[in-house]
């Protein structure tokens, strides 16, 4: 990297460290004091690691950072020169300093990507909330998909709006679930997250302001501030209790947002479940307020327990679609490598997506389209989610067993649906504890990749997706994990790698 290609000021910098101390921690260790110099420099290592501070942005001159963080100069040259021999600073004469990688590491990302095949021998990856495909439904859809592909072949396979169909099906399941939905009303995408920026596209242009609910999604917020959206948090309910309306209804009056997303059926990362009074009064506020309200549903098919009364969808308090956007996905349902997902909306909200499309990516693949319209029309769908939810089930009741036994004092609600469990660890740094679950072989997305600057430092996400002895181990790995955070040990002259696809 010759030079820096952006910039973070001190008092900016100053509040991203001070946000890796969660509420209640201690600023010492016991028994072990760490030198000023190297806490610093350790801070601003994680801040790279975890893709906060991005790479190449130059950092503050000595002596603004000294002022900012009420330190000597000193101590900030010391952790500088630190960083520089670890190859997380770079610097040239009469340019500053910027930050940097050492050799051979992956650049850092607050996106969640799926561990590596090769790795996954050696690390238990909680990552990434998905789970193996449901057989036999995954290779009878494919099959299906291939009798039925003939005709498509004989096409230029390109179809922006999706096959007729699929589009169809998807109209239909809406139709079903008490929403009428003609096929002109669906546009099929390359999975939610084309889903996402598709709508982001064409709604909001760069400095616009977008709400989201705090924490949220961790890929769709990096995908709205790679598009130069500014984003507005709107906290959750405490626990499980979905939306906190009142605090929808300031936000969206005092900063007027172009657009909101919202995960209203067990919310990644919460698991929370918005009530039927929740949708409706969100609805009519975004309505007021002129907001577009963009509503992900991709977990909505995963209630986990069989008594679990599911809300009316989104949608049903504005079935038109001229206020609510909505979009959906195979892949939390049935398989991530499933790539399809959906929009819902007004019919020229719709063409309108499709028109733009020609400049993104023309259509989504015709065989998984194929492949997800023989579920939706042969029966399979319902099949395979409830091999999907069974097995969730079963995870996730396994995690919960192996968090009570090696760490009874980390705090969570359990949900009733959905793929992932919000954990609050004992006053330790969440970053932290990802930084060293990396080096002992379990790997886990910290609380700050699904908050704004820096916010849940004291969480961590856990998705559902490994049950038995293996949830057993990972627990173990990250009560390892959580003591050489607590105790300081190993933070000192080691630095790490996070491994990113």
């Amino acid at each position: 990297m010759g030079e820096w290609t952006s910039a973070v000021g001190a008092p900016q910098l100053a509040r991203l460290l001070a946000s890796q101390r969660p509420a209640g921690a201690t600023a010492e260790v016991p028994g072990r004091r760490v030198p000023a110099y190297r806490a610093l420099a350790d801070g601003v290592r994680l801040l790279v690691l975890e893709g906060r501070l991005p790479v190449a942005a130059r950092v503050p001159a000595e002596r603004e950072l000294a002022a900012a963080l009420a330190v000597s100069r000193t101590t900030v040259a010391a952790a500088y020169e630190a960083l520089r021999g670890e190859g997380f600073l770079a610097s040239r004469r009469g340019s500053g300093s910027w930050t940097a990688v050492p050799a051979g590491n992956p650049l850092p990302t607050r996106a969640l990507e799926p561990l590596p095949p090769e790795a996954a021998g050696s690390v238990i990856d909680l990552g990434c909330a998905a789970l193996p495909a449901p057989e036999p439904w995954l290779t009878r859809a494919v099959g299906g998909a291939m009798e039925a592909l003939p005709p498509y072949a004989h096409t230029h396979g390109d179809y922006p709006a999706g096959l007729p169909a699929l589009r169809q099906a998807l109209a239909a399941r809406y139709t079903e679930r008490g929403i009428p939905t003609m096929p002109e009303q669906i546009m099929v995408t390359t999975g939610a997250m084309g889903a996402v920026a598709a709508i982001c596209r064409l709604m909001v242009r760069p400095g616009e302001r977008v709400a989201v609910e705090s924490p949220s999604y961790a890929n769709v917020l990096q995908l709205m501030r790679e598009m130069g959206t500014r984003l507005v948090p709107v906290a959750m309910a405490d626990g499980l209790r979905g939306w906190d309306v009142a605090g929808w209804r300031q936000v969206l009056r005092d900063a007027a947002p172009r657009m909101a997303y919202v995960v209203a059926d067990f919310h990644n990362p919460t698991g929370a479940l918005a009530t039927d009074e929740q949708r409706r009064d969100l609805v009519e506020a975004a309505r007021s307020a002129g907001t577009v309200l963009v509503v992900d549903e991709t977990m909505a098919d995963l209630p986990l327990e069989p008594d679990v009364r599911m809300p009316k969808p989104v949608s049903a308090f504005d079935p038109a679609g001229n206020a609510v956007i909505t979009l959906g996905s195979a892949s939390k349902a049935f398989w991530g490598g499933l790539r399809i997902g959906w929009v819902r909306a007004a019919p020229e909200v719709i063409r309108t997506l499709v028109a733009a499309r020609a400049y993104a990516d023309l259509g989504t693949p015709v065989i998984d389209q194929l492949a997800v319209n023989w579920l939706l029309g042969n029966g399979g769908w319902e099949e395979a989610v409830a091999v999907r939810r069974a097995g969730a089930r079963e995870n996730r009741d396994a995690l919960v067993a192996a968090l009570a036994r090696h760490l009874p004092d980390w705090e969570f609600t359990i949900p009733r649906g959905g793929l992932t469990l919000w954990v609050r660890t004992g006053g330790l740094s969440g970053s932290r504890i990802a930084e060293a679950g990396e080096r002992l072989g379990v790997r886990v997305p910290s609380g700050p990749r699904f908050g704004i600057d820096g916010a849940f430092e004291g969480y961590v996400r856990l998705p559902f997706t490994v049950s038995g002895a293996v949830a057993d181990e990972a627990a173990v790995r990250l009560a390892s994990a959580a003591r050489l955070v607590a105790t300081g040990v190993g933070a000192e002259g080691e630095s790490t790698r996070l491994f990113v696809a």
